[in-house]
């Protein structure tokens, strides 16, 4: 009989001195992730015209605060939105950069 052929190992490795690091980048990870769906989500409703004019431009300044947040703490920890991106095998990447 033959032993399953193992995709993880047994133990996960961390490191004491990165795991806040690695834990950031998670947190990251999916807020820039919900991001993304968020600013889908606004465009296809500014397409479909279900906004005003003053939501329109409420929800560009929040998307913009937003992006710019993201990229202070990507920046604090030395980040890129490609190290925030998760490879899905055939699937593709999460968030969908190049």
């Amino acid at each position: 009989m033959t032993e399953p052929v193992r995709v993880l190992p047994r133990r996960i490795e961390s490191d004491a001195d990165t795991v806040e690091r690695d834990l950031f980048k998670l947190v990251l990870t999916v807020v820039e992730l919900i991001r993304q769906l968020m600013e889908r989500q606004a465009l296809r409703r500014v397409d479909q015209g279900d906004l005003t004019d003053d939501q329109v431009e409420a929800l560009g300044l929040a998307l913009m605060h937003l992006e710019s947040a993201m990229r202070d703490l990507r920046e604090r920890y030395g980040l890129t939105v490609r190290d925030l991106d998760l490879d899905l095998g055939p699937l593709g990447t999460l968030l969908g950069e190049p």
